[in-house]
């Protein structure tokens, strides 16, 4: 499976159709076609996913210039409607996924959830040496062993997080034997114990060229980074470091507070 965005079967590229402008000579013609494409957005006629056609396609269809078609294309990309995708085209944008901070759920039932399709790419399966760093997250000796992995996850084949996980072997013995394309590591993980404490940190990062590579985003947009730790019987079972861009993830929680007594 390659790293970027590549339309499956639900996301297969719109078909040129005329679309109906109003002829309004008081509206700007780029106005005009703004509307246009939102109102086949909003009316369900482009859904979610689909490649929307090219500039150079709707300028011929529309009979206009590719600097007019442009600005509503842009427009609309900012606006949240549209998804620009570097090297592919644009698409009509999906609504941000949200992703759980206390409830522990894996992304692969979030996307079910959704009717869509999960599957995984592995970058990395190994043993480590913890340097002091990482020892000291995990609570291990430096240059103990730990097991690492590096995995993307796609929702029909669009990139949507970018997970890299150590775990300690004394805990989770069988870790590298898993086959993690079928599974996901939090639901092998999940099946294995229940952790008696869970830690969640969240940061506002910038993608480096790798991560954004394989989140297939360009180096401009933001990504949230989803910072876990979990504890069962007062060890450390697992670290890891969740990646999402933000054009496609939000993060959140709800809950009852304590209440002073």
């Amino acid at each position: 499976m390659q790293s970027s965005y590549v339309p499956g079967k639900a996301e297969m590229s719109i078909e040129v159709t005329k679309m109906q402008l109003s002829g309004d000579t008081s509206v700007p013609m780029y106005q005009q076609i703004k509307n246009a494409i939102s109102a086949k957005i909003n009316d369900g006629e482009w859904q979610p996913g689909q490649m929307i056609p090219s500039e150079n396609r709707l300028a011929e269809d529309l009979g206009v210039s590719r600097m007019t078609i442009n600005r509503p294309l842009r427009e609309l990309t900012t606006e949240g409607l549209l998804k620009r995708v570097h090297g592919l085209g644009t698409f009509v944008a999906e609504p941000p996924r949200h992703a759980h901070l206390i409830e522990l759920r894996s992304i692969a039932e979030e996307i079910k959830a959704l009717g869509k399709t999960h599957s995984a790419e592995i970058l990395t399966l190994t043993e480590v040496a913890a340097d002091e760093a990482l020892a000291e997250r995990m609570n291990v000796k430096p240059g103990a062993t730990l097991f690492h992995i590096v995995v993307i996850h796609y929702q029909d084949e669009l990139p949507m997080q970018l997970e890299s996980r150590y775990v300690n072997p004394a805990i989770v013995p069988d870790f590298l034997q898993v086959d993690f394309e079928h599974t996901t590591p939090t639901d092998y993980l999940m099946s294995q114990l229940r952790p008696d404490e869970l830690e969640h940190v969240v940061q506002a990062i910038m993608p480096d060229d790798s991560i954004a590579a394989h989140l297939a985003i360009p180096l401009s947009e933001p990504c949230l980074k989803l910072k876990r730790r979990t504890w069962k019987n007062d060890h450390i079972v697992t670290s890891a470091e969740l990646i999402y861009p933000s054009s496609r993830y939000d993060l959140g929680a709800r809950y009852s507070p304590a209440l002073p007594r």
